[in-house]
């Protein structure tokens, strides 16, 4: 009864064999050269076009670097690896793979002025601090990346899986960043690539597995089935962990920008006309964007209304609205 069930569920004429999805995801099998060629090629151009997005801070350039971009075939490559327990070289494809996106990352970001700020580019902003909802996001897309490489009634769901999972504009963010030599903001587009790279292999090991791929090939090898469910219990736990310390520290920071704004208001509570619009945390820095239509308070009696409502050490700096930015200095000097 159970094999029937399975079967209508998922008929044989719509599951992709092993030897199929080993072909298409593993670039030492078939023709390497070809594939080799094929794979670097359409990644440093996705490289280039991702770069330029970022840089011009252009969603849908972004977009269409991450259509073409070929660094989800050895990170699957990477998930078949592990149901199978073989070797097979994908890890160091999409190791060498970053290596060079960042350094693609790092040569295009000398376009941009010697004092740009980077957080004021979205695309750049939007991949320096990942959080929860990034891994369950990344979880999902690899649910269904990996299906749609399994089935061959869903393959037309692969450009939207590519769309969804962010993988080549994070490495270019790490670049662009390393290249301005702010080493926070790359560790946290870093960051976000890492646990999308886990979520997508976890995810691939999750499917394969079910779909029968490991037995499928413990069965081919003469060997006993292997221990898929103790790889993928740790590969959740090296993606969980991580992340959900990263959404604890976010709440943190959250909670410390509503005091931090509080006692901004405070600070400017004399001013006639004057408002703080927005308090945001960049870089281990606090930023305090302010509107007034006259001169600014002293910047020491808001670090001082700062002191205590934060940690000390935090540097400050005040955005005003007519451009003019001021660095108040550290909580507590």
């Amino acid at each position: 009864m159970i094999s029937k069930v399975r079967a209508r569920v998922l008929p044989a004429a719509q599951r992709r064999s092993l030897d199929e999805l080993t072909h298409d995801l593993i670039l030492s099998a078939g023709d390497t050269t070809s594939k080799r060629s094929a794979f670097w090629t359409m990644l440093t151009l996705a490289a280039v076009i991702a770069a330029g997005g970022v840089l011009t801070d252009s969603t849908a350039t972004v977009i269409g670097a991450m259509i073409i971009a070929p660094l989800s075939t050895p990170i699957m490559g990477i998930a078949l690896g592990s149901v199978q327990r073989r070797r097979t070289g994908s890890a160091v494809v999409v190791l060498l793979a970053c290596l060079w996106v960042i350094a693609i990352g790092m040569v295009m970001s000398v376009a941009l002025p010697a004092h740009y700020d980077l957080l004021s580019n979205s695309q750049i902003s939007s991949r320096t601090s990942p959080g929860l909802m990034d891994l369950i996001a990344a979880l999902a897309t690899g649910l269904a990346g990996a299906v749609a490489l399994a089935r061959r009634d869903v393959a037309a769901v692969l450009p939207g899986v590519a769309i969804a999972i962010s993988l080549v504009p994070p490495l270019v963010v790490t670049g662009v960043c390393l290249g301005k030599l702010s080493g926070w903001l790359a560790l946290g587009s870093l960051a976000l690539f890492v646990s999308n790279l886990f979520a997508l292999v976890f995810a691939g090991i999750v499917v394969f597995a079910s779909l029968g791929y490991a037995a499928e090939a413990d069965k081919a090898a003469g060997r006993p089935a292997g221990r898929t469910s103790a790889a993928m219990a740790l590969l959740f736990v090296i993606v969980l962990v991580p992340l959900t310390a990263n959404t604890a520290a976010t709440l943190l920071i959250n909670a410390w920008t509503g005091r931090a704004k509080d006692a901004a208001e405070r600070w400017l509570a004399d001013e006639p006309g004057a408002s703080v619009t927005s308090v945001d945390a960049y870089s281990r820095t606090l930023h305090i964007h302010v509107r007034t239509p006259g001169e600014l308070p002293p910047v020491q009696s808001l670090l001082d209304q700062l002191h205590g409502q934060i940690p000390d050490g935090i540097p400050v700096v005040v955005d005003a609205s007519e451009g003019r930015r001021i660095d108040a200095g550290d909580v507590g000097d």
